[in-house]
């Protein structure tokens, strides 16, 4: 094991190489490139033995992919942001294949407007696909979070493709100190995928779909995709068991920091979540009774965790990174049906979108969430979803509002 400074963007390429990839077909998309070049470089020097193959399109590149893992070898993508929703016709297909592979997404915010930094409305734009999800918050998560993947994926009882989402910049482009585990020890804990009876021969081709089904048969398998998604929170409770015997670094479904003796509670996944434990160590410093849960799964949604982690508390602010047009931020709402019905949980649920487009989200904002909940709970009504979004920046929203203003009535 040898520890030193990636990006994420670095360590997902580890994490590939490591896992002994067979196939990688590609298309760079920024932030994700670095990826790409990374794998392009082991390949073209023979320090890795899978073949890269770069496609037209994140469309033909899933598909590319989703084939190769029908044939049986161990396949890994990566993409971001325009390119994921590009691809997303496929994302639906291949998942329906039952085909496992890890396809890496380095969210970035969605057009129009064109912005290059991160949310969370790409990978949450393919949370009903098929695919499992894996949410990172830092380089290490990222590296460890692939060789979970294919454990996770490749299992009989799941087989289904897995995306592992890191956010861009934030991690794809920030160095911080990873373990890179030696690969002896990844061997133990991924053996080299068995396909059992999934496999391709030229001289011997068998189909293994179906085009099309009428509605009986059609619901059998969807339903079946979905039994087996619901199967995957026990099998990742048992791999990550494993990992954690083997690496010593444990990942738990939902991550709880500071929690037992919370009384009011952050919500929020993805890299900022840091940013969140910063905060609450400071408000835990001037006396107030926080904590903080983060989802590392999103699909399958880990309800059992969170209803457990949730129980008792008094107040829960879910922050999200994503807008849903006309309904408010996606987290909150799945958050809230998890909670609806249960005898213990929390009387005020709280809901903030921040960080849209890479907006930071400050400490002081963090500050001022804790004491919205808070006043929520004594109040005893939650208010309406907030936008975070401070003065100044409204006041530089307005200026470039007069500006086109003028501009429309020369």
């Amino acid at each position: 094991m040898k520890r030193t400074l990636l990006t994420g963007n670095g360590a997902a390429a580890w994490g590939a190489r490591l896992a002994g990839v067979d196939y990688i077909p590609a298309f760079p998309i920024t932030p994700q490139t670095e990826i790409i070049e990374a794998i392009a470089n082991w390949a073209d020097s023979g320090e890795i033995s899978g073949r890269m193959v770069t496609l037209e399109s994140e469309h033909s590149m899933i598909t590319a992919a989703g084939a190769a893992a029908a044939t049986g070898v161990r396949v890994f993508t990566a993409t971001s942001s325009q390119g994921l929703l590009y691809g997303m016709e496929m994302l639906y297909t291949v998942a329906g294949w039952r085909a496992p592979f890890v396809l890496v997404n380095v969210s970035r915010g969605l057009s129009a407007p064109i912005t290059l930094e991160p949310d969370h409305n790409d990978i949450l734009a393919a949370r009903d696909s098929g695919f499992l999800q894996i949410h990172c918050a830092t380089c290490q998560e990222v590296l460890d979070s692939i060789l979970l993947a294919y454990r996770l994926g490749e299992d009989e009882r799941v087989r289904l493709p897995v995306i592992v989402n890191m956010d861009g910049f934030y991690l794809s482009f920030t160095r911080e100190p990873v373990e890179i585990p030696n690969q002896d020890v990844v061997n133990r804990f991924l053996p080299p995928y068995d396909p059992e009876n999934i496999s391709f021969r030229a001289s011997q081709p068998t189909s293994q779909a179906v085009a099309v089904l009428g509605g009986g048969p059609y619901s059998y398998f969807r339903y079946e995709m979905h039994l087996a998604a619901q199967k995957s929170i026990e099998v990742f409770d048992k791999i990550t068991r494993q990992f954690s015997e083997e690496f010593g670094r444990s990942y738990d479904a939902v991550e709880a920091y500071r929690t037992e003796d919370a009384e009011f509670i952050f919500v929020m996944i993805g890299s900022f979540a840091t940013k969140a434990k910063e905060a609450v160590d400071r408000l835990r410093d001037a006396g107030r009774a926080i904590g903080l849960i983060r989802p590392r799964l999103l699909r399958p949604f880990p309800e059992a965790q969170i209803r457990r982690l949730l129980n008792g508390k008094k107040g829960v602010a879910v922050i999200d990174q994503n807008l849903s047009m006309g309904k408010g931020g996606i987290l909150y709402t799945e958050i809230a049906s998890a909670l609806y019905g249960q005898p213990d949980a929390p009387p005020i649920l709280v809901s903030f979108i921040g960080g849209l487009g890479g907006r930071d989200i400050s400490q002081e904002e963090f500050f001022e969430m804790a004491n919205n909940i808070r006043r929520a709970v004594e109040e005893g009504s939650a208010p309406p979803p907030r936008l975070l979004y401070t003065e100044g920046e409204m006041k530089e929203v307005r200026k470039l509002q007069a500006m086109a203003n003028v501009e429309r009535q020369m």
